[in-house]
């Protein structure tokens, strides 16, 4: 997937857990396990909010790599 991310390394700065970083930004720990595991990849409004939340830029927690073509 060419979507990385560092969210759990904000979490834990921030000291909570997927739960209550899910209550932060208006979405399910579910979510957030699923972004932290390369799942799931958030749309642009909770990209925006958990950056917020982490008083971090999205580029910051969220990396975009393109994938090469063979």
């Amino acid at each position: 997937m060419p979507l990385k991310n560092h969210l759990k390394e904000y979490r834990v700065r921030l000291g909570v857990n997927q739960q209550e970083m899910g209550a932060l930004v208006g979405a399910s720990r579910q979510t957030i396990s699923q972004i932290e595991r390369g799942d799931y990849s958030p749309s642009v409004t909770l990209a925006l909010k958990i950056a917020r939340r982490c008083g971090a830029r999205v580029e910051d927690i969220f990396e975009y790599e393109d994938e090469e073509n063979d």
